[in-house]
């Protein structure tokens, strides 16, 4: 019986795919498998016997990934399970960033007890006045699950959208409209466009990426929108361009002590995927990941180890192995195989920047003694007997 373990609270449409094979356990020290949200793992001690961590949602800055890979521990997440709900939120932040809706439900508020309501409020709404987004230009860059729907969807309702991504896939790029157009240089992004969006991970490359230089060659009265990661843009220079008309509106997922005081800013409290059917289909997601990888080794999603499949095992035996990725590997590997008399039926190999998995077929069970002595190989993190 394989045994998971729920840090956070998982919908039931993810756990419920758990077949009779599996149960749920309220011990980490017994699970195999565990499944989280937002909860924050960098302090906690997995067992030994942790094989995998599946995030339900696509950030996983609160898992310790190296930790996890030098341990052979895999951790997924589930890109693109919460695309629509965040698509949906972010063009509600282009509508709430063109037309002074939150303003005018505020005034609303504070003359409710105005008995001539009615009058006030048709004097009163030019105030509240706004502008269409229809031919206005969008900018989106970064083109993942979320990045392409805005950009499709902001297409549909007419805005002219220019995509940015020098690291778009080939799935990606064939989703797009073709009334996408596919902007080869950020700059021309911040240049031309009336609204800028961000749907892109954050890293060292990124974290920033919205400061004094960038906001400083955009059109005056921009609307930028972020639904990515707060780091993304540097507060500082944000507050010094609302304040000094430059930027017309700063719409962010991300409130923080600095966003929530700066003027012209409409501070949303993280609620990009905070819906039901985003929790479902990031549960369904995450379950689907950690009971294929549990049963067949397969790794899909994987955020600290390469994809891998190999389908279901036919072979006596399947062992994976988890490695640095240096040279002579796969050769010390097999050589140990084969001194023991295990004929191998079918190999992969594949690496992700400084770790490698390699996944093998056996025709024979393979005995204790030879799995020590592959873990005993300098470099290997874990060896699994997967069948």
């Amino acid at each position: 019986m394989r045994k998971i373990h729920c840090i956070n609270n998982i919908s039931k449409c993810g756990t419920d795919l758990l077949t009779g094979e599996y149960a749920l356990t309220d011990s980490l020290e017994e699970a195999q498998g565990v499944l989280v949200r937002s909860a924050a793992l960098h302090d906690m001690e997995f067992p030994e016997g942790l094989l995998a961590i599946a995030r339900a949602g696509a950030g996983v800055n609160n898992i310790p990934l190296d930790r996890c890979a030098a341990e052979g521990i895999v951790v997924f997440n589930t890109p693109g399970a919460n695309a629509n709900g965040v698509k949906e939120l972010v063009l509600a932040g282009l509508f709430l960033a063109s037309r002074d809706v939150v303003g005018g439900i505020k005034w609303c508020k504070s003359i409710k007890d105005d008995p001539n309501i009615a009058k006030t409020v048709e004097k009163g709404k030019k105030d509240f006045a706004g502008y269409e987004i229809k031919g206005k230009k969008l900018g989106v860059i970064g083109l993942g699950a979320i990045g392409a729907e805005v950009a499709n969807a902001a297409a549909g309702l007419g805005m002219e959208v220019y995509g940015y991504d020098p690291y778009i896939s080939v799935n990606a790029a064939w989703g797009l409209s073709r009334d996408v157009k596919h902007i080869t240089a950020a700059d021309t992004i911040y240049e031309e466009c009336d609204y800028i969006t961000l749907h892109v991970p954050l890293m060292d490359a990124t974290k920033g990426m919205i400061g004094e230089e960038t906001l400083d060659k955009m059109k005056d009265g921009v609307v930028i929108l972020n639904f990515a990661r707060d780091l993304l843009v540097d507060d500082d220079a944000m507050a010094k361009a609302l304040g000094e008309g430059k930027v017309g509106r700063y719409v962010t997922d991300f409130p923080n002590p600095k966003s929530v005081n700066m003027k012209g800013c409409i501070a949303i409290p993280h609620l990009g995927a905070s819906t039901e059917e985003s929790e479902d289909n990031c549960a369904r997601m995450a379950v689907k990941e950690l009971m294929d990888y549990l049963e067949n080794g397969t790794i899909h999603n994987s955020v600290n180890f390469p994809s891998c499949d190999m389908g279901v095992c036919r072979g006596a035996s399947r062992i994976a192995v988890f490695h640095q990725n240096i040279p002579n590997m796969i050769g010390q590997v097999t050589g140990i195989l084969a001194a023991d008399g295990v004929n191998i039926s079918d190999m992969t190999n594949k690496s992700k920047d400084k770790y490698a998995y390699t996944l093998l077929d056996l025709e024979d069970k393979v005995e204790d003694i030879t799995i020590q002595k592959l873990n005993a190989i300098k470099g290997v993190c874990r060896v699994r007997v997967v069948k």
